[in-house]
């Protein structure tokens, strides 16, 4: 996959929902969640979509219903197609 330029990348952006931004050449997305235990859940659903495409966010949990998920194309070194297919997926697992 290539790497979009910034026109495709902000046209992507708007069929994402709100929260996810663009920065630093990935897209991030910052949650909170009902509980410790719920974070476990999403983590682990997003993994099963990353297992399936073999394209592997960068995922912090942090404090007990914070979550942090990063996406890029580290091998093309910035964000392609692939990175918005996955972000779908993960707002698919957080709406439930």
């Amino acid at each position: 996959m290539s790497l979009l330029d910034q026109k495709a990348i902000n046209e992507n952006m708007n069929k994402l929902s709100g929260s996810w931004k663009y920065d630093n050449n990935q897209l991030e997305l910052n949650a909170v969640l009902k509980d410790f235990a719920e974070n476990l859940k999403v983590v682990n659903k997003i993994g099963e979509y990353a297992e399936a495409m073999d394209h592997h966010p960068d995922i912090l949990i942090h404090g007990w219903n914070k979550l942090k998920i990063m996406i890029s194309t580290h091998s093309e070194g910035g964000v392609t197609e692939k990175d918005f297919i996955l972000a779908e997926k993960i707002e698919e697992v957080l709406k439930g």
